[in-house]
């Protein structure tokens, strides 16, 4: 009954996560590309009302007239629109389906049983530990250099400095899967801390002041959309590390930090020239085409990095081919790792169990598949399974898949 409630738990959560994220990522995608397609009024009038860029659109049927005031509107409207809610909502549903599905079996998930470096009560306290720490150390590198002279780029390189380390980190403490999922929160708890800790706040003392009569300070803004413009660089990386989990060769390479690393700076490459080439198409800078390339080369070069040796090569190199394995050394290892999540007795996952050798057989390729060739299973922390015991998957099933003596 526990693993039921678990899964449907991890269904809604996992449901209402990513409705909320598309609205998050929409909106804040809407409002990049708004302030980089915005142009000068043509109005006086607008300009004598503090107006500093205008956009006019057609979607749906009707045209739409967007304006910025970069400081402060002449009269604050009666209704105005926070956006907030998505960001608070993707996170509180991320943060539950993270307890749900890993903190509540951190045993499983967050330790590695080949090589346990901590307690499943401690991997805990260290995987919350990267969300805060993060925050706090990414927070600092703001407030220190982010309002100096060429302030964006400090802060971008040392950001970059810090999430390699993280990804270090990461990868050498907890399982592959559960690494590259605490990155991927990581960087989203930061994006939520940022609309919590700085966006809001300052418009709100921007209201506060409009309200009271008393003239706005503009690094309220400027704040605020420097921590905007972070997040919307985060978002790739952050999508990446999400998706990862369904890809076991990506987390369970030897050097999966590196991997992930090169995924994040490829996301977030490209993510540069969508936000720029707006500013292109108005004249305002050059074509941003060498970002895009940067980040499909290195997509290129971990594809290249990462493709499977040839069987035949791979063969001839280790001499005589090794011998088949028998069903009775698959059973043994199934047994371990297999039929706690597999069998009749339990709720058995995905409705497939191998509790006898015809639904073994039955399910051969698919075994070979998830545990082999995408190196997937255990689900949830395939570290579990040596070498050894996944070379005799391998063995078994290109053997002819045998269930008889």
């Amino acid at each position: 009954m526990e693993s039921y409630l678990l899964d449907w738990s991890n269904l809604l959560l996992r449901w209402l996560h990513v409705i909320t994220a598309i609205a998050w990522v929409g909106s804040s995608f809407y409002f990049v590309f708004l302030d980089s397609s915005l142009t000068p009024p043509d109005d006086e009038r607008m300009k004598r009302d503090g107006v500093t860029g205008e956009l006019w659109a057609v979607h749906g049927g009707g045209f739409y007239h967007p304006v910025k005031y970069n400081v402060s509107p002449p009269k604050l409207p009666d209704h105005l629109h926070w956006f907030y809610w998505e960001s608070y909502t993707t996170w509180l549903s991320g943060f539950a389906l993270l307890t749900v599905s890993y903190l509540w079996n951190a045993g499983i998930y967050l330790v590695s049983p080949s090589n346990p470096l901590m307690s499943p009560s401690m991997a805990i306290v260290a995987a919350l530990a990267f969300l805060v720490v993060f925050w706090l150390l990414y927070d600092a590198i703001c407030r220190v250099f982010g309002q100096k002279d060429k302030g964006d780029a400090i802060v971008g390189a040392l950001v970059l400095v810090l999430v390699c380390i993280a990804a270090f980190l990461a990868c050498h403490i907890f399982p592959g899967q559960a690494a590259f999922l605490l990155m991927g929160a990581m960087l989203a708890t930061s994006m939520s801390a940022n609309v919590f800790f700085w966006i809001i706040p300052g418009q709100r003392k921007v209201v506060a002041a409009l309200k009271a009569g008393q003239p706005v300070d503009p690094i309220h803004g400027k704040r605020g959309k420097q921590r905007s413009v972070h997040n919307t660089y985060f978002t790739l990386p952050v999508l990446f590390a999400m998706l990862s989990n369904h890809y076991g060769w990506l987390y369970n390479h030897p050097q999966n930090w590196l991997v992930l690393i090169l995924m994040m700076f490829a996301g977030a490459a490209i993510r540069q020239f969508f936000v720029m080439r707006h500013g292109f198409k108005l004249g305002r800078n050059a074509h941003p085409w060498p970002y895009a390339a940067v980040g499909v080369v290195v997509l290129l070069g971990v594809l290249g990095w990462l493709r499977p040796a040839p069987q035949a090569a791979a063969a001839a190199q280790a001499g005589a081919a090794p011998a088949a394995a028998g069903y009775e050394q698959l059973h043994a290892v199934m047994q371990k790792h297999c039929v706690v999540c597999h069998s009749a007795s339990t709720v058995a996952q995905k409705n497939v169990k191998f509790d006898t050798p015809e639904e073994v057989k039955g399910h051969a390729q698919q075994i070979y598949q998830q545990v082999v060739q995408l190196r997937k299973m255990p689900f949830g922390n395939p570290g579990a399974l040596s070498d050894e015991e996944r070379d005799t998957f391998k063995r078994w099933y290109e053997g002819g898949a045998p269930v008889a003596p």
